[in-house]
């Protein structure tokens, strides 16, 4: 074995060499980590939903007693969530209303389920400051909040004032023809 082969073995053996130190602190950093995630855990758990919130996650809502031009209003998840079974001219009318004079362009088919254009299902929340707008007030036939003056209409879209958006519409399904699910 010449001398340069011997250097080279020489070499690679000292890097498959593992001190007492470098032991240690591989095993200090290992706990380390496991104690942090153990330290995470509660915290991690506690973003989580609690049993009551999951309960009421969905709720289903009877529409049999609801006649048209009348709105209900269920709580959902802590918001309220108005039902409103719009008359023909109610539709009617909001359809007539070009895209282009709305501050949040949405045709009325798109908040409504298909096939069900009677049925409007919204959180009822401004989406100016998240008050609660008052029903069948204003000058659009929908929702007036009298906290700053925002209007929507039968849609429930912004026509005017401060909110920025039209009133979501949550997840829903229709049960049946009487009962919707929401969530």
């Amino acid at each position: 074995m010449n001398e340069k082969e011997n250097n080279n073995n020489h070499s690679i053996q000292k890097e498959k060499v593992i001190t007492r130190r470098d032991f240690i602190t591989l095993s200090a950093s290992a706990a380390a980590l496991v104690g942090a995630g153990v330290a995470l855990l509660p915290f991690i758990k506690s973003l989580s939903p609690d049993a009551a919130t999951n309960a009421v996650s969905t709720i289903e809502v009877e529409l049999s007693e609801v006649k048209k031009g009348e709105t209900i209003t269920v709580m959902w998840l802590g918001s309220p969530v108005f039902v409103k079974r719009r008359t023909d001219a109610e539709i009617e009318a909001v359809r007539k209303v070009p895209l282009s004079d709305l501050k949040d362009p949405q045709k009325d088919e798109e908040r409504v389920k298909p096939g069900k254009d009677e049925w409007l299902v919204t959180v009822g929340v401004c989406t100016h400051l998240g008050c609660v707008p008052v029903g069948g007030k204003g000058d659009y036939e929908g929702w007036y909040c009298p906290c700053h003056g925002s209007q929507y209409d039968a849609s429930g879209r912004i026509r005017v004032g401060p909110a920025p958006e039209n009133l979501h519409i949550p997840p829903y399904e229709f049960v049946n023809d009487t009962k919707i699910k929401i969530g």
